[in-house]
């Protein structure tokens, strides 16, 4: 009996601590983020079309489109698939994604994809694109939007982020993508 006392207690003292005690610290550390830990939206004509960090679906060929995903934008259930280069079935889903990147860019040829245009990311949400995934798409955005090459690609330039001190340039897909929007209203 004294081990089932013992055993409540220590129970109740986890639910209180990791229920209770847990989430509201991290509510108060999530205060001091920018936005209160909400995320960081994106807003057109005043409302929200996405987040800054988590990547969205882009298929129609007007767009620019992101990286794959293994949980098909699912942003509750983020993951990626566990398989690696030496897995049969994850070079012919690869293989698939190339085939498919090539029909729609026909003024390619293979080695001149990106990498990150045919392979997901560990978390399946990845916002971001390599500032060669966006510049090899410009011909198609520009051919399907009725826009001059030159001006899809300098839009391209103006939203690549370089990092201050260490890591690689990236472009933002659905800022790239609203800012499109924005230029097509304009006509160029």
């Amino acid at each position: 009996m004294k081990n089932i006392f013992s055993i409540v207690k220590f129970t109740l003292l986890m639910v209180v601590l990791f229920a209770v005690i847990y989430p509201l610290a991290i509510y108060g550390i999530a205060q001091f983020a920018p936005n209160q830990g909400k995320g960081e939206t994106i807003l057109v004509n005043g409302k929200v079309v996405g987040y800054q960090k988590i990547g969205q679906k882009f298929d129609k060929s007007n767009y620019f489109w992101g990286r794959p995903s293994a949980v098909d934008y699912n942003a509750a259930g983020s993951g990626g698939s566990n398989k690696g280069p030496s897995n049969a079935d994850y070079l012919a889903v690869v293989q698939k994604r190339i085939d498919t990147f090539l029909i729609v860019h026909p003024y390619l040829i293979k080695s001149e994809i990106p990498a990150d245009m045919v392979t997901a990311s560990g978390s399946g949400l990845d916002p971001n694109i390599s500032p060669q995934g966006a510049l090899v798409q410009v011909k198609r955005v520009a051919k399907e939007r009725k826009l001059p090459e030159d001006k899809v690609k300098a839009l391209v330039e103006s939203k690549i982020n370089t990092p201050k001190i260490m890591g690689t340039p990236i472009v933002n897909v659905l800022e790239l993508n609203v800012a499109l929007d924005e230029l097509s209203k304009k006509g160029s």
